[in-house]
């Protein structure tokens, strides 16, 4: 699905005087949940460096809400607004405390010019979200909500989830409605996918929490395949008694 940025943060890629130098540049700013950081069409150009929480980006479409990307500390938002001063292509929302650092967007061209390197990480963090981009409008064209909830959970347990006991558990304060919006589908339709994979065994959930109880099953249905060779036959047919019982949605 691409909901995530690159595994290592903008933050983590600077050296500790460059990061005391950004630090400088700006003021820090406390958001909580559900607040807005950015605004899909203002014409700002500060550029947000996530200090901790996470954030929702998203833009409004005729069907609703659409989340783009999961936005967490270390990472930036807003810096395309900063680079080619158009209006904000989405909006941030925090979901849940978030602490920020806002850096005019002067003063953040400014530091990327002094620091070639530091051009070279936005520019390779621009395209992977290019390519997320473009991986998230081929999942919506050809796939179904059941593959793409199961592509959209093996995302969250392989860069969120802890082990625990028998089950990758994924801790993030997403709703349904969430899940939702980041998949393209209705709360309805995530509810039903989500019924069908409980009574598959793959999946117990909770409020905000999701247990994924085997991943393999899922890796197959969202498309993504096995990693490993142990466990491929019962992961092919987890998920192939899954595709034959999948809702209408």
């Amino acid at each position: 699905m691409g909901l995530f940025g690159e595994r290592r943060a903008f933050l983590e890629k600077l050296s500790d005087a460059d990061r005391q130098a950004l630090s400088g540049l700006g003021h820090r700013r406390d958001y909580a949940p559900q607040e807005q950081l950015l605004g899909e069409g203002e014409s700002g150009t500060s550029v947000l460096v996530i200090l901790g929480g996470w954030c929702t980006v998203w833009r409004s479409t005729e069907r609703g809400r659409l989340i783009l990307a999961l936005r967490q500390g270390g990472e930036l938002v807003g810096e395309m607004a900063a680079l080619d001063g158009r209006p904000r292509s989405a909006t941030v929302t925090a979901l849940d405390e978030v602490r920020a650092l806002a850096v005019p967007g002067d003063r953040f061209r400014h530091f990327m010019a002094a620091r070639p390197y530091v051009s070279a990480l936005v520019m390779a963090q621009l395209t992977e979200r290019l390519r997320s981009a473009d991986d998230q409008r081929s999942s919506l064209a050809s796939a179904t909500v059941l593959e793409r909830l199961a592509a959209c959970l093996v995302e969250l347990a392989d860069r969120t989830g802890r082990r625990e006991s028998d089950a990758v558990v994924i801790r993030l304060p997403l709703s349904q409605h969430e899940i939702a919006a980041a998949i393209g589908a209705t709360r309805e339709a995530v509810a039903k996918a989500l019924r069908l994979l409980r009574e598959q065994g793959l999946v117990h959930t909770g409020p905000k929490v999701i247990a994924v109880a085997d991943l393999e099953p899922l890796r197959l249905l969202g498309g993504a395949g096995a990693p490993h060779g142990t466990g491929t036959r019962t992961a092919h047919n987890g998920a192939r008694s899954a595709r034959g019982r999948r809702p209408g949605v």
